[in-house]
């Protein structure tokens, strides 16, 4: 498919749609498995290690995520994880103990794991090149839109029927997404399939070929993945601080949500139409400065601002790390590949909390956010070190380059 004949709106029905659906439910469960757990007599510290488990089950499901892609395609892949949700999600509201509980958060991110790679490496195959980061930045944003109205339909839920309601509704935003991703229409290559069948390898082979990526460029998106993952923390735990109320909490992270929520497709376009440094490098300066300025904000008023400075930051870096993987991702093997990359990504995002805790622990929230602030300055100095190295998208020069490669081949 060229890009003049591509267009966003056909992946509507069978990519954003059903993603979208899907990540409101996962979003209406994230603030209450805790107190689900503290229901069910779980301690503080119990009810944080089950909030873990989404993280956790999405980083174990992650590598075995690539191989089912693999194996069975990304829209049967997608069909399945979607599937398997309903049942975890059942599990969940019906668990009497803990360790149910936990088991069945864990199953889920494991099936939430398999639902977002799939996504992502069909958006790579479905969309045109010079298109893709638009795709991927859209696929970014429908899913933070998702998770952003998850929690008011669990509370509107919670409000009719109790708390464990909410995971039945979340049962039921995985069934509907099923449903629509099993008779929606393919509108990728169907070509594309048995290449991808014949690439099916061990997943030692996959780190062995692309070592140099992973050691290189992977540390970029470590060091991004846990810049990302500090930014849900380091609000919350500095309005606490700071001794907010915790519906001033709310509002300052709904702040920051929504102005993140609104910079998707321009981050998008930027990449495709300049190259993915334009995006990348700007987006980890604006939350470095933002996250340095934090603990050195007291009121209501600047705290808001530092939290839109933050959103605008993640807002315009929406959709990079998944692009950098398409980008790198080998066509024969790019499911198996992107199951490694969402391992270091994710990897990174589950990290970020512990470095502002790590800090907190020391007796210094405040120096675990500067941390924070100092991780995304590296994390900017590694994107422009490696970027240009490994994608051709990187900017006009790195693709100028590859042109004028490509013309000497042809000549020659």
């Amino acid at each position: 498919m060229t890009s003049r004949d591509f267009s966003l709106t056909s992946l509507i029905p069978g990519v954003f749609l059903p993603t979208i659906i899907f990540e409101i439910g996962v979003g209406a469960i994230l603030p209450v498995i805790a107190l689900t757990g503290l229901h069910l007599g779980a301690s503080v510290a119990g009810a944080g290690l089950l909030v873990s488990m989404l993280a956790i089950g999405q980083i174990l499901g992650d590598v075995p995520a690539g191989a089912l892609a693999a194996r069975v395609g990304d829209r049967r892949a997608m069909s399945l994880a979607a599937t398997v949700t309903i049942a975890t999600l059942s599990a969940s509201a019906l668990a009497r103990s803990v360790w149910l509980l936990g088991a069945g958060v864990l199953a889920t991110g494991a099936a939430n794991a398999v639902f977002m790679l799939a996504r992502q490496s069909y958006l790579t195959e479905a969309s045109p090149v010079l298109r893709r980061a638009r795709a991927l930045s859209t696929l970014a944003g429908v899913q933070r839109i998702g998770t952003f109205i998850g929690p008011f339909a669990g509370a509107l839920v919670i409000h009719l029927a109790g708390t464990g309601s909410v995971y039945w509704l979340a049962a039921g935003t995985s069934l509907v997404a099923a449903v629509i991703v099993a008779v929606v229409p393919d509108v990728a290559d169907p070509s594309a399939a048995h290449a991808r069948a014949a690439g099916v390898v061990p997943v030692r082979r996959i780190l062995t070929d692309h070592r140099q990526v992973f050691l290189t460029l992977g540390v970029a998106v470590l060091t991004v993945g846990a810049v990302r993952g500090a930014r849900q923390t380091i609000l919350p735990l500095w309005t606490e601080h700071l001794g907010m109320s915790a519906t001033t909490t709310s509002l300052v992270f709904g702040l920051s949500g929504a102005v993140d929520m609104l910079l998707f497709y321009p981050s998008g376009k930027v990449m495709d139409r300049m190259g993915r440094l334009w995006v990348a490098i700007p987006s980890m300066l604006v939350m470095a400065v933002a996250m340095i300025a934090l603990p050195f904000s007291r009121t209501v008023a600047t705290v808001s601002v530092v939290a839109m400075v933050l959103g605008f930051g993640n807002g315009i870096g929406s959709g990079i790390l998944m692009t950098l993987g398409a980008d790198v991702a080998p066509a024969d093997r790019r499911a198996q590949f992107l199951g490694v990359w969402r391992v270091i990504q994710d990897t990174g995002n589950a990290g970020g909390p512990l470095l502002v805790a790590a800090g907190a622990a020391l007796g210094s929230l405040g120096g675990g956010i500067l941390a924070t602030g100092a991780t995304a300055v590296v994390a900017a100095g590694a994107l422009a070190r490696w970027v240009p190295q490994w994608s051709v998208h990187a900017n006009r020069s790195t693709r100028r380059r590859a042109a004028e490669r490509s013309a000497g081949v042809g000549l020659g």
